[in-house]
């Protein structure tokens, strides 16, 4: 079913949890789970170069999975990049449902994998982090110089939230005149309080989930690239932030997990933001911390529309479907729809 702007509003005012899903660890868990319906067409693959070989290295890749509208109408549609959040793909779950209705809403998708992800290991010798917001730039402008595009929008969830608000925020006032929004869900745009709220007792299996996935991650880098990296400085982590002060930080050029969470979070730019933008963020989120002057910055930022909701937990935000008019319950991606088709 073709999702229009008015079925869109009747649903996006207020979000009220679905029966039974009140909870912020169940909506997180529910919501990383629930299967999508994938409707989408056969993707398109482009590999991207965005960072270009050195002497002792060779040039970083990351593969974005494309959706087109027609070639007539394709320049003028708008065109969403989707960037997934931590140990993600373009295969995540909310990647899909938000695809789905772009597509049939007449947009351009393009699913951007991070550096190393989503199978990519061997496309970068770099790793990859919060603080690569120049990734998503490049990619933005090498599908706009190859496909003509005019309305751009950036759409990130947790990690690559912090990713495309950081990236809004370096850019301040030189936005290119093709990006028209840009989204944050659940962002991670201040690192060392989530990061640490991920150590807390209650919240040590997602903690554990995402530190298993890390590692394993990087010892087959280690793998690809021999000599590149120490597969003994991995003993005995026990945390994420352990895991960014010993891996994160010591291979991409930042003196510890302090500096890498100061530089690259996009708390230090949200005040330059000038491109409409859409923050989304629960305040039951097991672990994702917004401070308050962060909080404070945003709602100073009058290109910066936030939604702030009690429930919805971690990129979730599972209300009650209602099958009559064809609202999946995926109040999020309904909100985000209809705000970006606003600034299209």
């Amino acid at each position: 079913m073709t999702t229009t702007l008015e079925s869109i509003a009747t649903h996006a005012a207020e979000f009220i949890p679905r029966r039974f899903l009140r909870n912020g660890h169940v909506q997180t868990i529910a919501g990383n789970f629930l299967p999508r319906v994938d409707m989408l067409p056969a993707a398109e693959s482009h590999l991207v170069e965005v960072s270009p070989a050195t002497d002792s290295q060779i040039a970083s890749r990351v593969r974005c999975d494309c959706h087109w509208q027609p070639k007539g109408v394709r320049a003028s549609r708008p065109t969403v990049i989707i960037v997934h959040g931590l140990e993600g793909s373009s295969n995540s779950q909310y990647v899909v449902g938000n695809s789905n209705k772009l597509w049939q809403s007449g947009c351009n998708i393009i699913r951007m994998n991070m550096r190393n992800c989503g199978g990519t290991e061997a496309l970068t010798p770099t790793l990859y982090h919060s603080g690569l917001s120049g990734d998503v730039l490049v990619v933005m402008r090498f599908f706009i110089e190859q496909y003509g595009l005019e309305s751009i929008s950036l759409v990130g969830y947790s990690m690559g939230g912090n990713l495309v608000l950081k990236l809004a925020g370096e850019l301040g006032s030189e936005i290119p005149p093709q990006l028209h929004s840009v989204i944050g869900v659940s962002p991670a745009v201040d690192l060392a309080p989530s990061a640490d709220a991920l150590h807390a007792p209650r919240n040590r299996l997602y903690e554990i989930k995402f530190l298993r996935a890390l590692l394993r991650k990087f010892r087959r880098k280690a793998a690809l690239f021999p000599g590149a990296y120490d597969v003994n400085r991995t003993a005995a982590i026990r945390s994420i932030r352990e895991f960014d002060d010993r891996i994160t930080a010591f291979y991409s050029g930042f003196t510890g997990a302090d500096d890498y969470y100061y530089r690259a979070a996009a708390a230090r730019v949200l005040d330059r933001i000038v491109v409409p933008t859409l923050i989304l963020h629960a305040l039951d989120d097991p672990f994702l911390r917004i401070l308050p002057e962060s909080r404070e910055v945003i709602v100073a930022n009058p290109n910066i529309t936030y939604i702030e909701t009690l429930h919805g937990g971690h990129c979730a935000f599972l209300a009650a479907a209602d099958s009559a008019s064809g609202y999946d319950g995926y109040w999020a991606e309904h909100t985000l729809l209809r705000f970006l088709l606003s600034q299209a």
